[in-house]
């Protein structure tokens, strides 16, 4: 039963859903069917202005709340992690190009040493 509830959602919240649509497509057919009558400008405000209200009614639904949760949660955890040092990361840097230098030249040698032993065995059979 708990699951009938999680996945109901509020009528309120699909209306704002609607209005949300409703405006980007809006503003899209807006910037579309004016585009030589008015001015960059003006489209442009007009457009920020859409989408910052659209992003407000969006934020007032239940999923909206809880993306900007996440959004909190994620922000919270970016700050404790532990950046390298610009020395770390160039010496990480080095470290992947030598690895890199490394396994190429051993895949280099080994499509030598096939191509040898498949010309050999093909010289063979003729």
């Amino acid at each position: 039963m708990s699951e009938k509830t999680e996945n109901q959602s509020n009528p309120l919240d699909m209306l704002k859903w609607v209005v949300v649509f409703a405006l980007l497509a809006g503003i899209v057919t807006a910037n579309s069917m004016y585009g030589n009558d008015v001015s960059v400008l003006y489209r442009a405000i007009a457009a920020v202005v859409t989408v910052v209200v659209a992003g407000f009614i969006a934020a007032t639904t239940e999923k909206g709340a809880a993306f900007l949760s996440f959004a909190k949660e994620s922000r919270i955890e970016v700050r404790k992690v532990i950046w390298p040092t610009r020395q770390e990361a160039n010496q990480t840097t080095l470290i992947v190009l030598a690895a890199t230098l490394v396994m190429a030249l051993i895949l280099w040698g080994l499509d030598g040493i096939i191509v040898r032993v498949v010309g050999f065995v093909m010289s063979i059979g003729a």
